[in-house]
């Protein structure tokens, strides 16, 4: 049985020197102050946008540094190396979204076939992330959940869509690599699910290359993972599943409230809780016929994992079996989970500063409204900082 203590800061922040701890405790103490986040943000994507002189640099060595594993894929390599010098995995994410024009979605998915050649060279890189609003427009994922009959241009959008998402995950299968398709807004998962439903079917035959994401702050997602898997059983493939709570809460609840229809979003945290849970016990009994990723930041629902996973005796290290936490955050479950020899990855974000920036004010506003992951991780830098001695 793996006994592990997700309080132990000395194997958490190992990696990081006590120069970068300080660093590290004096940014999180930023995000704290909630206004400060709100209006340095649009302030900082203000500046970026326009130019302004040394704004990129300001945020390149503040906030991009911390969330983003570099601006290239090469520039990553040294945060890799040094996650897997702690036994931790790494999983790409090109940060790039909201783009609109054909050039863009091309360039988008040039960038992720490059980035799962890149993969395909270290041990230490399962997976890739692409985001279908990386390689589609926004509108015509609407359209096609709002069940309107395409028109002719835009079912050739469609069949370009589906052109790009197919080389990815084509190339992904060719590779040994995975896919993490992303979820996103209630009103375009829809035509996501269609999406990566038909990318799994073709290339999760053998092994599971695709993996779709299951937000369960949601009220359906629960019940839509169990008949993913009986529709993935039935049709004879293997279903990938990525847990996450959920990231667009504020955003959900306000366009229902102005559109008039009923909140997708689970009426407290309790119950969210629950149904991811109940959804981590549902893909551990059937570990032999899916894979999934428990990606959060819980120290709940990890534990759970963990003790679940003793309890079957499965292995610490089964290729079906993930967690994962964000790169620059998470540290006291990532490194413990790692010590203890579980198969554990960081979401390492990359790309230019001016192209990221989105992901990264995103970041910022919900872990320091919403979630409240900055007072708990400034907690244990702390912690830490005291146990070293270097106050």
């Amino acid at each position: 049985m793996a006994t592990i203590d997700f309080s132990n800061t000395e194997i958490a922040f190992s990696h990081l020197t006590d120069t970068e701890l300080r660093k590290t405790a004096w940014l999180f103490k930023l995000m704290s102050h909630s206004w400060l986040v709100k209006y340095g943000s649009s302030l900082g994507l203000w500046a970026v946008e326009n130019g302004m002189p040394f704004a990129e640099v300001i945020v390149k060595k503040t906030i991009f540094e911390q969330f983003c594993g570099g601006t290239t894929l090469l520039d990553c390599q040294g945060n890799i190396d040094r996650l897997a010098a702690n036994h931790t995995l790494t999983i790409l994410d090109y940060g790039v979204e909201a783009k609109e024009s054909e050039i863009d979605f091309n360039l988008t998915m040039n960038e992720n076939i490059r980035a799962i050649d890149f993969a395909c060279r270290s041990k230490h890189i399962p997976v890739v992330v692409s985001k279908v609003t990386g390689i589609a427009r926004f509108g015509l994922l609407e359209r096609m959940q709002s069940g309107s009959e395409l028109t002719k241009t835009e079912l050739a959008e469609y069949r370009n869509v589906l052109k790009r998402l197919d080389a990815v995950c084509y190339h992904a299968a060719n590779k040994g690599v995975s896919i993490f398709i992303d979820a996103e807004e209630s009103w375009i998962q829809d035509s996501i699910d269609h999406l990566v439903w038909l990318m799994m079917k073709r290339y999760n035959k053998t092994r599971v290359v695709v993996y779709n994401t299951f937000q369960m702050y949601r009220k359906d997602r629960l019940q839509f993972l169990l008949e993913s898997y009986d529709r993935a059983q039935s049709a004879g493939f293997l279903l990938g599943a990525k847990l996450v709570r959920g990231a667009y809460m504020e955003k959900e609840q306000l366009r229902a409230a102005e559109m008039g229809y009923e909140n997708p979003i689970n009426p407290d945290k309790d119950t969210t809780d629950d149904h991811y849970n109940t959804a981590l016990r549902f893909c551990i009994d059937h570990v032999d016929t899916m894979a999934f990723c428990n990606a959060s930041h819980n120290t709940e629902s990890t534990r759970l994992q963990v003790e679940l996973m003793d309890k079957k005796g499965i292995a610490h290290d089964h290729q079906h079996c993930m967690f994962s936490q964000l790169f620059g955050m998470g540290d006291i479950l990532t490194f413990n989970l790692a010590h203890a020899g579980f198969r554990v990855a960081k979401y390492m974000p990359y790309g230019q500063v001016a192209d990221v920036i989105p992901y990264l004010i995103r970041r910022a506003q919900e872990n320091s409204t919403v979630t409240g992951d900055v007072g708990r991780e400034l907690s244990f830098i702390q912690q830490e900082i005291s146990r070293r001695g270097i106050d």
